[in-house]
């Protein structure tokens, strides 16, 4: 079991990750930073450090250890305690413990903990993903001097000294703001004129729609009835049906329907409802075109001029 990866797991959780009877891991937040002397940009990281005063068992890293192997909390402490036992002998030989990912320990002359860091994994979960990059520095006196002799031949800036010597250039800048606001008024008003335009045309597509509409649902009360030499027998299977109207209430194209088998249109009924919501009335269906072609002429001559053909598939 490598002690080390349950140390490195909980420091990405934990500010404090204690091993008995050897010392505690810490870690603090730390802000983003950079190095000037090499223009290294770091992202926010953990400073890890170790204090080998913090010794007593907090349970913290047995209890993970336990859950991650599957064994109880009394052998994971014991598995610790091996553990510890090995590195302070090594320790004793002069010999680096190594901790993966989280840093070296060593000995001093004076008996004490020597702790080196390692920055290989960033333990700050907010920087995920996140990594050191190096930017080149600008240095922006060299610019601004190239700048300036750029200017001596060709003046790309207007000093105030340069102003007053070229006062035609207040006057040219009230004329560009005057041009400005001029277009953006006619670029509005055509706009506007536009917009006009369309509504209107709009409006008139409208009403003519509407003419069409009332066109078809023309009022038979007014006409003589008379007899037709149109065939009034056809078949009420088929596609090609002939319109005589189309009204906003049902119960006017029922009585439509009543009126015009009056008339002797056996066969006139309603078909249900066009894309405007009207209920359509028909005085009759055909199979093929050429019928209906022979009876919308006949209907046109003797009874409304404006009947027309509709090729629909009933449902």
């Amino acid at each position: 079991m490598q002690l080390e990866t349950y140390i490195s797991d909980l420091l990405y959780r934990y500010e404090c990750v204690t091993v008995p009877d050897f010392g505690s891991f810490l870690t603090q937040n730390a802000s983003a930073s950079i190095d000037d002397s090499s223009n290294t940009f770091f992202a926010p990281k953990k400073i890890m450090s170790f204090n080998e005063q913090i010794q007593n068992n907090d349970g913290l890293l047995a209890n993970y250890i336990a859950t991650a192997e599957e064994i109880p909390f009394e052998t994971a402490n014991k598995i610790i305690a091996q553990r510890v036992k090995i590195f302070k002998a090594f320790l004793k030989q002069g010999d680096t413990i190594n901790f993966n990912n989280i840093g070296d320990i060593t000995l001093n002359s004076e008996g004490k903990l020597q702790f080196e860091p390692s920055y290989k994994i960033n333990y700050l979960t907010e920087s995920f993903g996140l990594s050191q990059f190096v930017s080149s520095k600008i240095d922006r006196e060299i610019y601004k001097e190239e700048v300036e002799e750029i200017e001596k031949v060709i003046p790309i800036a207007v000093t105030n000294e340069k102003r007053k010597a070229l006062p035609f250039l207040k006057y040219a800048s009230i004329a560009l703001i005057a041009l400005t606001f001029g277009s953006y008024i006619a670029s509005n008003h055509y706009s506007a004129k536009v917009e006009a335009h369309n509504q209107i045309a709009q409006e008139e597509a409208t009403k003519q729609l509407d003419t069409k509409i009332q066109q078809a649902t023309f009022n038979l009360n007014s006409l003589p009835a008379i007899t037709l030499n149109v065939d009034k027998t056809e078949n009420e299977t088929g596609n090609f049906h002939i319109v005589a109207g189309a009204f906003r209430v049902e119960a006017n194209g029922i009585t439509k329907v009543k009126e015009l088998k009056a008339l002797g249109y056996t066969n006139a009924k309603t078909i249900g409802l066009n894309e405007y919501g009207l209920h359509q009335v028909v005085y009759g269906t055909y199979k093929t075109g050429k019928e209906a072609l022979t009876a919308v002429k006949s209907i046109r001559e003797n009874h409304n001029k404006e009947a027309w053909i509709l090729v629909k598939e009933l449902k």
